[in-house]
C-alpha cells in the first residue's frame, strides 16, 4: 500500500500538543479531520516529532498509508479546511517502509526570548527581562555539545530506551532585544530544549560556571535542571531525513 509524508507547519498556542489526545484538541486531530472531510475517509496518522502544548513548528511531519490516489494538488483544498494556524506545506509519496519518526536523522529547534515586553511576540517568545551574562550563555551552549547523556534534561514519565543524544551544534544568537537559542541533534527527549534553555538562563543569572553545568549532567536527575521557561518560545524548525526514503520508489 502506498505511503505518504505530509509536511505541516503550525502555531501551537491554541493546541494541547502535536499528537492526538482524549478530550483535547491537537495538531494531529485537526489534520486528520481535514483529510476526512476532503477525501471522505479516515486516515491513521503517525507523527514525527511530538511537540508539547503551546510549541510551534516551521516543519513537522505525519505519514499515512492509503490506496486512495493522492497528489500534491490536495494541499490547497486541505488548507482551505484547516484552521488559520495550521498549514499543509507538502504531500509526497515515499517508500512503503519509510517512517517519519524513525527515519529522521536530525531535528533542529530554536527558542526565542524577548528582553523587553513586546505585544507582537507575546505568544511566540519567552519574556525574560532579568540579568544574564551573554558570554557565559554562549560558553554553556557550546559545552552542551560535549555531553551525550541527557537524562537530567528529560521530563519524567517518558518511555525511551536511552537518554543519549548527539548534539551537532548548540549556540545562542543575540540580535538587539531578541535572543535565539539554536540546537540541532539526532534526537531530542521530552522537554529537553526547554530544560537546556531554562538551566542555562538560571546558571547565567546566578553567575555559575561550566563546572556547575557538568554537575547537572552528572546527577542524571531531572530535578537538577530547570524546565520553567514557557513553551511559547519554542519552535521545531526542521526535520531531516535520508534522501533514499523519497527516491527510487518500488
Amino acid at each position: 500500500m502506498p505511503r505518504y509524508f505530509i509536511e505541516v507547519a503550525y502555531v501551537g498556542t491554541r493546541y494541547s500538543g502535536f499528537q492526538v489526545q482524549l478530550n483535547a484538541n491537537t495538531i494531529q486531530a485537526e489534520v486528520a479531520r481535514a483529510l476526512k472531510i476532503f477525501f471522505g475517509k479516515e486516515f491513521e496518522l503517525t507523527g514525527s516529532s511530538r511537540t508539547d502544548a503551546g510549541v510551534h513548528a516551521q516543519q513537522n511531519f505525519f505519514h499515512f498509508d492509503t490506496d486512495t490516489e493522492i497528489s500534491n494538488k490536495a494541499v490547497y483544498s486541505l488548507n482551505s479546511i484547516l484552521p488559520y494556524d495550521i498549514v499543509v506545506k507538502n504531500i509526497v509519496e515515499v517508500k512503503p517502509e519509510a517512517h517519519c519518526r524513525f527515519n529522521a536523522i536530525s531535528r533542529t529547534y530554536h527558542y526565542y526570548i524577548t528582553r523587553f515586553k513586546n505585544p507582537f511576540y507575546f505568544d511566540r517568545s519567552y519574556y525574560y527581562p532579568f540579568k544574564a551574562d551573554i558570554s557565559l550563555l554562549q560558553e554553556l551552549a557550546i559545552a552542551i555539545t560535549t555531553f551525550n547523556d541527557f537524562t537530567s534534561f528529560s521530563k519524567k514519565k517518558t518511555q525511551v530506551k536511552t537518554f543519549n543524544c548527539t548534539i551537532e551544534y548548540s549556540r545562542w544568537v543575540f540580535e538587539d532585544n531578541i535572543w535565539r537559542y539554536e540546537v540541532k541533534a539526532d534526537r531530542f527527549l521530552r522537554g529537553m530544549v526547554k530544560g537546556l534553555v531554562g538551566t542555562m538562563l538560571k546558571l547565567s543569572k546566578h553567575n555559575k560556571t561550566i563546572a556547575d553545568l557538568a554537575d547537572i549532567f552528572e546527577k542524571q536527575n531531572s530535578s537538577a535542571a530547570d524546565f520553567s521557561v514557557a513553551p511559547n518560545g519554542l519552535f521545531l524548525m526542521s526535520v531531516e531525513f535520508k534522501e533514499s526514503i523519497f527516491h527510487n520508489l518500488a
